[in-house]
């Protein structure tokens, strides 16, 4: 489903309804750099993943979002933080008003050293892309993806909470 608003830290944000699962991956290829897709609805890059749908479980779900996202394959290799900033506030079209609590992971493509061309899926994105490190801080992002990607390029000793 497609955002219409979206709040972090923000004093204005409408109180939310209800908690959110979702679930994101930092994805980096053979070459060391990072899958990002770029967001149809506000043309901001973040890390591909989405909503954790009933009947599935987080490791499924995000699979599932990397591979509809951006067309690549990918392995769980760890947990690189976990997102329940009462403060970031989703808005649906619908006007449902939701609490993000956000799994982020580690992981790499299923097949070794894939550069393999990541392709944007056209509904919810419009670019997929491998990114060097140095590249990510100019791309447009949202504050909280920006907060996950700095936490994932992070030492990965211990994982973000939040």
């Amino acid at each position: 489903m497609v955002r219409i608003r979206e709040f972090f830290r923000d004093a204005n944000a409408p109180r939310a309804h209800d908690v959110l699962p979702a679930a994101f991956a930092a994805v980096r290829n053979g070459a060391g750099r990072l899958l990002l897709v770029r967001r149809i609805d506000d043309g901001n890059w973040e890390l591909p993943g989405g909503r954790i749908e009933v009947g599935e479980s987080v490791n499924e779900a995000v699979i599932r979002e990397v591979a509809e996202e951006s067309g690549i394959t990918i392995a769980l290799t760890g947990l690189a933080g976990v997102y329940s900033d009462p403060s970031h506030v989703l808005v649906d079209p619908n006007g449902s008003i939701h609490q993000q609590l956000a799994l982020c992971f580690h992981a790499v493509p299923t097949v070794p050293d894939e550069g393999g061309h990541p392709r944007p899926d056209g509904i919810e994105t419009n670019a997929a892309a491998w990114c060097a490190d140095v590249d990510i801080a100019d791309l447009r992002m949202h504050p909280a993806m920006r907060l996950r990607i700095d936490n994932a390029l992070g030492p990965r000793a211990q994982p973000y909470f939040e």
